[in-house]
């Protein structure tokens, strides 16, 4: 399990491409890596991945072809900043929400709309999960914990301070990305409950 609270931010080393399987080799920060053991699990853009081999400060994922064709794991090129979060440990601080690290969808950055003091990022998401987005809900873009703004049709948006931008990667992203997300794993349960009872609610149009 992970808490949304991205740790720091990595960069792609290497790429190794095999059929069906990229093995990413991905550097921390010096003090991220204490610790790690081969079998770990670490959050990578909000994808739940399994240390492979490490060295040094460089740690080794293997990428399967499904985690390559239902996240943006696949587009990362030599030289990109990804988030990352290491699993969290009983005791704990939870300061997002929970999350599991499995990818439910992508979205594209539509909009950004910079201020003085913050920037808000407007998301397109495919249309059959915007059922699970509410604003003030809880939504993970590329792993960290973020509380949904507005919502309109098939896209919502996320207000950043300054202190979300300088600690993930957000800081540098650019109109038309794609990022992964994860919906709240509460939120997902009861409108599913709630569907198989009969009360759908149908996705917004305003």
């Amino acid at each position: 399990m992970f808490t949304g609270i991205v740790q720091g931010i990595a960069k792609v080393v290497e790429i190794h491409t095999a059929p069906g399987l990229n093995t990413l080799v991905i550097e921390l920060p010096e003090d991220k890596v204490h610790g790690v053991t081969i079998g770990a699990s670490v959050a990578i853009n909000g994808t739940c991945m399994t240390v492979t081999r490490q060295e040094g400060q460089q740690l080794y994922f293997d990428a399967m072809q499904e985690t390559l064709r239902l996240t943006t794991l696949g587009q990362l090129k030599i030289g990109d900043l990804v988030n990352f979060e290491r699993a969290a440990r009983i005791g704990d601080e939870i300061g997002g929400h929970l999350l599991s690290g499995h990818v439910h969808t992508t979205a594209r950055l539509a909009e950004i709309i910079r201020t003085e003091n913050n920037v808000t990022l407007w998301f397109e998401v495919p249309e059959s999960w915007m059922k699970y987005v509410f604003p003030k809900g809880f939504i993970a873009i590329n792993g960290a914990s973020l509380t949904i703004g507005e919502v309109e049709a098939n896209r919502f948006n996320v207000y950043l301070i300054p202190e979300t931008l300088r600690a993930t990667t957000f800081g540098g992203i650019e109109q038309g990305e794609t990022v992964n997300i994860e919906v709240d794993s509460q939120t997902q349960t009861i409108v599913d409950t709630l569907a198989r009872m009969g009360y759908d609610r149908p996705a917004s149009t305003v």
